[in-house]
């Protein structure tokens, strides 16, 4: 479902924008633009290590500011950043990248989605 919403909004989003020079260029634009679009703040940190692999760190995600900060709610933060990820990898398919998107949550509300370029 997440892949095809953000293969969908992605396409509607860029329709009047000009081409991105490169990759990372596409990850800025996942970073500011269309996270303000959905989630109303921007990525708060982008990381690569110029490979392949992008991190974004996000210190309050919107879906998770709501759980309670106890260790014992860890367990269920994965199911509320499956859509995100999906949502991540259908813009990213769209803007021509081959990616598999995977969420980590260490302390609620922050997360860390990373972001692995599959090449050739």
């Amino acid at each position: 479902m997440g892949f095809a919403t953000g293969y969908r909004l992605v396409e509607r989003l860029t329709r009047e924008s000009g081409r991105f020079k490169d990759e990372l260029d596409i990850m800025k634009y996942i970073c500011k633009d269309l996270w303000v679009t959905v989630y109303k703040k921007q990525i708060d940190n982008l990381r690569t290590n110029h490979q392949g692999v992008y991190v974004l760190h996000d210190n309050r995600f919107r879906f998770l500011s709501r759980m309670a900060a106890g260790k014992q709610y860890l367990q269920y933060a994965p199911r509320y950043l499956a859509f995100t990820c999906g949502l991540v990898r259908g813009c990213l398919a769209n803007l021509g990248i081959t990616c598999v998107v995977t969420a980590e949550v260490t302390q609620l509300p922050a997360c860390k989605f990373q972001i692995q370029v599959q090449r050739g």
